[in-house]
């Protein structure tokens, strides 16, 4: 009697087979951003040491993520093509270029040429991103007023972002071009998520830290607006702020919601508002010469280390127990 060939096993979930590395999602690159704006928050706090560690830091892991990306556009570009085809994830791919834009904004104390250099291929990315993002929204495809969610504001976030260093750093009109888009289109689309906010049914669980992205378009435009108009806390500067701080109120209201929901990469999103709204509390407070908007600001450097110390170790527990990297 001879015995049974014996069959491969499969495995009882087939995602489970698929290669990690096809799943790598392009929302880790918020986490750049988190870091990046920590850095930014360290030094405008005084705290150069830290904040150029901090800098290390942000452009290995940068390094880090681009050269994973790269291999899975190469290996697996099917599945790039996928996540430029999804609703949510195609608002994250500006990521990258903000990352850029972010990382020239801190290297430009320490090395002007760097700075320059890394902040034109930023903007570059940036510009062309931001055109194939809204071509997509405005093209053939059917969203859904489900889809939208605070993560559509990080392409208008990062033509914000452009002016802070790009003025400094020999780009004013430049600069103006992008503060002119971001401004515009982070109006119109606050308007679009505000209706989906409130008529239609609750954001999924995963996607409730994106709450505090609305905190960071009238924050950062506030401190690109201080470099275009050269240090003057006008009455717009003071629209601005002060956006900044009612959409903070409001992000405040719905932290209950956090409790209990599992981790995900879009907690990644309360890093970067946090680390915008501190340093421009922190400008305001010094060009006011304001010492509780200092005292709050400096406060808001403890909280920011907190959150991003908190988001880095749970981001390194699930990369080790392979919760990340997984098909949805």
């Amino acid at each position: 009697m001879t015995a049974d060939p014996k069959t491969p096993e499969t495995p009882a979930d087939p995602a489970a087979a698929e290669p990690r590395l096809q799943h790598f999602p392009v929302p880790f690159f918020a986490a750049v951003m988190g870091l990046s704006g920590l850095t930014l928050a360290l030094h405008a706090a005084g705290m150069q040491t830290i904040s150029r560690t901090a800098l290390v830091a942000t452009v290995l892991v940068f390094a880090v993520l681009a050269a994973v990306y790269a291999l899975k556009a190469m290996r697996y570009p099917q599945a790039i093509l996928a996540e430029w085809r999804h609703p949510v994830k195609l608002a994250f791919f500006p990521a990258v270029s903000i990352s850029l834009l972010l990382i020239a904004t801190a290297l430009q104390p320490v090395s002007h040429d760097s700075a320059r250099l890394v902040w034109l291929i930023g903007a570059l990315g940036q510009g062309i991103l931001t055109l194939a993002v809204l071509s997509n929204w405005i093209g053939h495809r059917a969203f859904q007023t489900i889809h939208i969610s605070p993560a559509w504001f990080i392409p208008a976030v990062g033509n914000v972002v452009a002016p802070v260093a790009g003025v400094q750093l020999g780009f004013p009109e430049t600069s103006w071009v992008f503060f002119s888009a971001g401004l515009v289109f982070w109006i119109v689309l606050l308007v679009l998520v505000m209706n989906r906010l409130v008529f239609h049914d609750p954001l999924p669980g995963r996607m409730v830290p994106t709450l505090a992205i609305l905190i960071a378009p009238p924050a950062v435009g506030f401190l690109a607006w201080l470099q275009l108009n050269g240090d003057v806390i006008d009455a717009f500067a003071r629209i601005l702020y002060g956006a900044a701080l009612v959409f903070t109120a409001l992000a405040a209201t719905q932290v209950a919601k956090l409790r209990g929901l599992p981790f995900a990469l879009s907690w990644w999103a309360l890093s970067f508002p946090v680390a915008a709204l501190t340093i421009a509390t922190l400008r305001f407070g010094t060009l006011i010469s304001s010492p509780l908007h200092t005292l709050a600001g400096n406060v808001g450097v403890g909280v920011l280390c907190l959150i991003v110390g908190g988001l880095v170790y749970r981001t390194v527990r699930a990369v080790l127990r392979g919760e990340i990297c997984q098909p949805e």
